[in-house]
């Protein structure tokens, strides 16, 4: 008959590089794991200051990642501010990320409404819902406007 072996119970600190390890978190999502799996706030706290003083944990990197992400899936600034924010990540940190971008939000909405609507824009219905989408998916009135301006007086032009 086999003995069972305990092990003893991880730290906060241990579940922390688990986690770290399979991808970035901000210390907010961190922190909601970590008392998820038992661990009392000021185990956590301590923790979550080690493994950004180490450097394995930085909130300004996983903004970083997040925006490069949404941006890439063609996701707009408002979108992607309001889910950096719902992270916890600070605003001068969340601006910080949107600047590195480099991105042409414009040219990203009109890429975004040719490949999934195309035809359909020539419709004042078509153009209706793809403005939708891309208020939907975070992009402001603005470059909506722009957007489907530009995709309709593309459309005009190459029925000439």
């Amino acid at each position: 008959m086999r003995k069972k072996t305990t092990t003893p119970p991880r730290s906060a600190y241990q579940r922390g590089i688990d986690l770290l390890a399979r991808r970035e978190y901000s210390q907010r999502e961190l922190r909601q794991r970590l008392a998820a799996r038992g661990h009392d706030s000021a185990e956590a706290e301590a923790a979550l200051d080690a493994l950004s003083a180490q450097n394995y944990q930085s909130d300004a990197r996983y903004a970083e990642m997040l925006a490069r992400g949404r941006a890439a899936q063609g996701y707009g600034p408002r979108r992607i501010r309001m889910e950096l924010a719902a992270q916890g990540i600070a605003r001068q940190r969340a601006q910080a990320a949107m600047d590195s971008l480099d991105q042409d939000w414009a040219q990203s909405a009109s890429d975004l409404l040719r490949r999934r609507y195309g035809a359909s824009l020539h419709t004042p219905d078509g153009r209706a819902r793809a403005a939708q989408f891309l208020l939907r998916r975070g992009f402001d009135a603005a470059t909506v406007r722009s957007a489907t301006r530009t995709e309709l007086d593309e459309a005009a032009a190459g029925d000439d």
